[in-house]
């Protein structure tokens, strides 16, 4: 299992170990915004694990200050008389940094600034920043999300988001992105770049903090997976892996059995993550080494 938060679309993806896509819910982050400082009240960002469950067994809208529950129950009625109460309900899973001096140790601390995920009153609104820090979530739904992981679950909280659309829609900023990565950077000529199959594939485009495109793939009608780009300054920070798990959903929302890609060879390694094996030896496309991967989708 792995947790994607995205700050900048206000939701929560949990996809398990074969990058299929479990759960999507609507979540409320910081109004703050994003940033790592003690005492900031921002949600922090980067790679983090569910140290720990606490909350098993609580009852619907138990109410719990320092990860104690108090014996209350939220109606709102007592929300009413203690306006200024930060809500923790129901269940919490407490986050830890894995990134030492950026989310881990310190005045940077994750866990020290006890960030949970966690339930709050019905009252509150989702899709929309307005916590102090920490991730809130429907009751229901952190209750569901609780039972579904267990502790160490990594979990990536992120600023860009990915949509899908058509190239009609999506066109003039993917190919930006692509014009960036493949003509400028790798010298791809500029008329191999567009193809008959961007008007009838479906596609994916990253959003930095800005509405930014920042990085793009595409899905061909036959399952044929291609011109993955990230910006340079965008790489390392996954939106790579975030464009291909929302490509390959895709597919599996149409009914494919099977996708297949041409990797550059130096982004074997990546696929590889998401079981794509190699078909066959490495040939060069545009002047680069490439190879066949594919991967099934069921079965």
């Amino acid at each position: 299992m792995r947790i994607w938060i995205s700050i900048k679309s206000q939701t929560l993806e949990l996809f398990n170990n074969n990058s299929t896509l479990v759960r999507r819910y609507a979540i409320s982050t910081a109004i703050n915004g994003a940033g790592e400082i003690n005492g900031s009240y921002k949600t922090p960002r980067g790679r983090h694990i569910v140290r720990a469950k606490i909350g098993a067994g609580a009852a619907d809208n138990s109410v719990f200050v320092r990860r104690r529950p108090t014996g209350e129950i939220w109606t709102p009625e007592l929300g009413a008389a203690n306006p200024g109460r930060d809500w923790i309900l129901t269940r919490l899973l407490w986050l830890s940094g894995c990134e030492p001096g950026f989310n881990r140790v310190g005045a940077v601390d994750t866990m020290r600034r006890y960030i949970y995920l966690h339930g709050s009153p019905d009252s509150v609104e989702m899709g929309t920043p307005g916590s102090i820090g920490c991730v809130r979530m429907r009751n229901r739904d952190i209750v569901d999300l609780f039972d579904l992981v267990p502790p160490y679950t990594p979990v990536e909280i992120v600023e860009y988001s990915v949509e899908e659309g058509d190239w009609s829609d999506l066109g003039p900023m993917a190919g930006t992105v692509r014009e960036t990565v493949f003509v400028g950077e790798q010298g791809v000529p500029a008329d191999m770049e567009y193809d008959e199959f961007d008007a009838t594939s479906m596609h994916a485009l990253a959003r930095g903090p800005g509405g930014e495109a920042i990085g793009t793939g595409r899905l061909l009608p036959d399952g044929h997976i291609g011109r993955m780009a990230v910006l340079a300054a965008w790489r390392g920070k996954g939106v790579g892996t975030a464009l291909l798990s929302h490509l390959m959903e895709a597919a599996r929302q149409q009914g494919m059995d099977r996708l297949k890609l041409n990797a550059q060879t130096s982004a074997i390694d990546f696929y590889r993550r998401f079981n794509f094996l190699t078909e066959g030896t490495e040939f060069i496309e545009a002047g680069i080494p490439h190879i066949r991967m594919s991967r099934r989708l069921t079965g």
